[in-house]
């Protein structure tokens, strides 16, 4: 199923409200207490490197979330989220580039998660334009009835993996979806040439700043209580 809309306006602090008692606190999943934890809706953190860490509960009917962190490559949520349609939340950690792409040489991240067999969700990095009017989604897995928004523009092999394209428009923003064609844990994208690709092959942007680089989980149902993972994950630009 395509997912409903989305924005940045309610992946950040300017979200939705969430119905009410969804943010009732959950037990961090690390076995000994993490440097930093939250249970808020908007809850964040920045790490010593630079990383911006969002618990980023956004979602209607959404049930309760706590994220915690040691460092921006080893963190991770637990989420209890009931099992019904619709996007309830993207923790995310965020890597700020600020680099328009005709100045970039190069933009890699390599992740490393562990994610559950059950619930509904997809791992996936979601890359802003400055002015957050293109949102560019890679998603490297995906569980349960989950799906892109947009209508399918074929694969294509760029950066390192093979990816089926979509390309759609949630009402405040253009999104491009890459969904890779067989699930991946741990690996290293290369950036650059995805974001290449939409602009010189495909013209649907022009020379756009890149803002933000989110990788996080894009979590639709996780009833009983999911833990998500993230065991290293770092984003280079130059």
């Amino acid at each position: 199923m395509a997912p409903s809309v989305r924005s940045t306006r309610r992946r950040t602090f300017l979200g939705a409200t969430l119905a009410a008692g969804a943010a009732l606190a959950l037990a961090a999943a690390p076995a000994q207490a993490a440097v930093w934890s939250s249970s808020d809706q908007w809850g964040n953190y920045t790490t010593s490197d630079g990383y911006i860490l969002y618990n980023n509960i956004w979602g209607s009917g959404a049930g309760a979330q706590t994220i915690w962190a040691n460092s921006s490559s080893n963190w991770g949520v637990r989420a209890d989220h009931p099992n019904t349609g619709g996007i309830k939340s993207y923790p995310n950690a965020k890597k700020v580039v600020n680099k328009k792409l005709s100045s970039l040489t190069s933009l890699t991240s390599s992740y490393n998660v562990t994610v559950p067999s059950s619930g509904a969700y997809n791992t996936s990095y979601d890359i802003w334009d400055s002015d957050y009017d293109h949102e560019v989604m890679l998603w490297v897995n995906y569980n349960g009835a989950v799906g892109p928004l947009g209508t399918s523009q074929g694969n294509l092999t760029l950066g390192g993996h093979t990816w089926t394209v979509y390309k759609g428009n949630n009402g405040a923003n253009e999104v491009y979806s890459f969904l890779r064609t067989s699930d991946s844990t741990s690996g290293t994208v290369n950036i650059l040439p995805i974001l290449k690709w939409i602009k010189d092959t495909k013209g649907w942007w022009g020379d756009e700043t890149i803002g933000d680089v989110q990788f996080g989980y894009e979590i639709t149902s996780s009833s009983g209580g999911l833990d998500f993972r993230t065991n290293s994950f770092k984003v280079s630009s130059s």
